[in-house]
């Protein structure tokens, strides 16, 4: 891991929302390694999760709002989204040809001075406006 990185709304889902047929998600360790480690989130990412618990994990709201009192502890405050955050995720979707909320993250990840993203959703030691991308569930 390095001193100062980005985590995507995955890591987090599958921190608090990792449940298989089977039991826990195996992913759940490495998630909680990576949340332990202070990461830098986004506004975007905390919406997200809170979709995602909500519509597909079916997290309550209250359960929903102890993770989201956790992560708050365990993250550097989330970054807000705003008009500067926009603007740099649209010129990188222009230059990379990546969707808008793909480039909202890594916009984020830059603004936090980060230089490794942990997600799953992009191509796996890629590197983007100077953010290596890692998949840490590999």
């Amino acid at each position: 891991m390095t001193a100062s990185y980005f985590v995507d709304t995955n890591v987090l889902v599958y921190v608090f929302g990792s449940r298989t047929a089977a039991g826990l998600d195996p992913r759940r360790d490495r998630a909680q390694e990576l949340l332990i480690g202070k990461p830098h989130v986004s506004v975007q990412v905390l919406n997200e999760f809170v979709d995602v618990c909500r519509r597909k994990v079916k997290l309550t709201w209250d359960e929903i709002k102890a993770a989201l009192v956790v992560i708050e502890e365990l993250c550097h405050p989330a970054l807000s989204v705003s008009i500067e955050l926009h603007r740099s995720a649209l010129e990188i979707s222009i230059r990379r040809g990546l969707r808008i909320y793909d480039s909202l993250i890594i916009a984020a990840a830059l603004a936090a001075g980060c230089d490794t993203l942990y997600t799953e959703d992009l191509q796996h030691s890629q590197v983007i406006e100077g953010v290596r991308i890692v998949n840490p569930f590999l």
